[in-house]
């Protein structure tokens, strides 16, 4: 019984934890650096919404991301790139992340405070006169061009720092065998993140009351939290440079060759040498569909939801309390959903793993906008819960956005990753820049493009949620072709679709060989 007990434990232990003992020196920083990292991504996606939504409305977003996200997003990766041959790894990771700090200390001490100063409302106001009504999210931008200055960074924070700076770290000391077991967990890190930062968020937002009367509530609120946000950064750069020092230099957790699947790295090219060598690669162009894919189809729900929460919580104090539980209840539901994703990525392999992103989506998306659309004849019905229409529709989409993002954490994001690792190193670096920073920003301006066209000709956002919704099966139906096919040539790649992985390593036969309390791998 003792015996069976003690294999029971094992297992059960190897769910929640396939990790060796000896890796720990390994994960644990990477959790921690995730859990900064993702910390700041919660914070500023919250506090950007807020910024926007609430002084130009969601109108706003959809010109942000088109014509102000996706040029930053190139001019990135272009210095990237470039960067990249010519400075060690090391130093570009610091490179990326020092922009970022110097932003966003000096909105809250100069931009914001200062910005009845520097935001051209008169030109504004003339240029509004002159141009039709589809177009007052444009002008917008131009005239509170601080907080679409802030919007733009916060946005490329989650594709160059979280997405392209962490992610390639990580496939670049990660073997294969060992990205099946610790993908999902980094997500832990990043989702316990969000548990924290919500409520602070929420804590921060609520500040008013304690506050004299007539002193900017909202400034005080973006002080504390863009303070937290640069002491994170520090946090990365911390354990980013203890992890060169004390895990790289170990052979045990970190061999080069390994970790590139043995390959040679080929020749650095130049930036549109890059570019050429990626487009013809069939494998790197369905990663492309499937990131373009999801950003696409986020965007379309996550504007119309964001305009239902704006109509609810006018207020900017408000809005940003209600953005933070929602980050709040995502990071606890993502939790669960990490551990249940990894589970199945060992159990039924990348292909089925990668298909319930593109699934969930689907079904949530088309409820939420079933709703949105037909709400008015459910009045009688809704008054009955003892609550409005309007209200509904947030808790709806809220609903939604929570099911999205917790399958993208646990499921989407690692098994893009893991779809990198075969590649050689030049692939890896610059097509990882190039569909992570550049990709991702045209999902999401895609998405904008389209709605942004809809509200020029019919203008508002309230009015184009059955043209939206139809472009979404659309571009759903894409990704889950680009799915299908990226599967075939994963397991070719790798010759284990699906197959747990064989552990440890040969090199590390011997360490492992004395660890009696490792877990059974999944």
């Amino acid at each position: 019984m003792a015996q069976v007990s003690k294999q029971e434990f094992g297992k059960l232990r190897s769910f929640f934890w396939p990790v060796y003992n000896h890796e720990l020196k390994k994960m644990l920083p990477m959790l921690l650096m995730f859990f900064f990292i993702n910390f700041n991504y919660t914070v500023l996606r919250d506090t950007k919404d807020t910024l926007v939504v609430t002084s130009s409305g969601p109108e706003t977003i959809l010109f942000l991301k088109t014509y102000g996200v996706v040029p930053a997003a190139v001019i990135f990766m272009l210095v990237y790139a470039k960067l990249s041959n010519s400075l060690s790894k090391e130093n570009l990771f610091y490179a990326a992340i020092a922009p970022f700090m110097v932003f966003f200390t000096l909105f809250v001490y100069v931009l914001y405070p200062y910005r009845d100063l520097l935001h051209p409302h008169a030109s504004a106001d003339y240029i509004q006169s002159i141009l039709p009504q589809g177009l007052h999210g444009l002008v917008a931008c131009y005239r509170n061009w601080t907080f679409s200055l802030f919007y733009i960074l916060s946005e490329l924070w989650g594709s160059a720092v979280l997405s392209l700076m962490f992610w390639g770290f990580a496939n670049d000391i990660t073997r294969v065998s060992e990205s099946k077991r610790f993908y999902t967990l980094f997500g832990v890190g990043a989702n316990i993140a969000m548990l924290i930062s919500g409520p602070t968020i929420v804590y921060f937002s609520d500040i008013r009351k304690y506050i004299p009367e007539g002193q900017d509530a909202w400034q005080v609120t973006l002080n504390y939290l863009m303070s937290m946000v640069v002491v994170a950064c520090v946090g990365i750069i911390a354990v980013y440079w203890w992890i060169n020092r004390n895990v790289l230099t170990d052979p045990l957790l970190y061999d080069p060759v390994e970790t590139k699947g043995g390959k040679k790295s080929k020749p650095k090219l130049g930036i549109f040498e890059s570019f050429a060598y990626l487009a013809k690669s069939k494998y790197i162009l369905c990663i492309a569909i499937l990131v373009i894919g999801y950003g696409i189809c986020i965007n379309l729900v996550e504007v119309t939801w964001k305009g239902q929460i704006k109509a609810q919580y006018p207020n900017a104090n408000d809005y940003n309390a209600f953005m933070g539980m929602f980050s709040t209840i995502t990071g606890a539901v993502t939790i669960i959903m990490l551990f249940v994703g990894g589970w199945v990525i060992r159990r039924f392999g990348w292909g089925f793993a990668a298909m319930t992103t593109p699934v969930i989506l689907m079904i949530t998306g088309a409820g939420f906008f079933a709703f949105v659309i037909f709400r008015d004849s459910l009045g009688a019905y809704i008054s009955m819960l003892g609550t409005t229409p309007l209200m509904l529709a947030v808790i709806f989409g809220m609903m939604q956005n929570i099911m999205s993002k917790s399958t993208k954490y646990s499921l989407f994001d690692p098994t893009k990753e893991m779809a990198y690792i075969p590649l050689d190193q030049e692939q890896k670096v610059k097509g990882k820049a190039a569909i992570d920073v550049v990709g991702a920003r045209l999902g999401k301006s895609g998405g904008a493009f389209i709605q942004q066209g809809l509200v020029i000709a019919f203008g508002s956002v309230a009015v184009i949620t059955p043209y939206v919704a139809s472009a979404m099966v659309l571009f759903i139906a894409a990704w889950m072709f680009a799915v299908r096919s990226l599967n075939k040539q994963f397991v070719a790649l790798t010759a284990d679709g699906k197959a747990p992985a064989k552990e440890p390593a040969p090199a590390m036969a011997a360490a492992t060989n004395k660890i009696s309390d490792a877990p059974v791998a999944g």
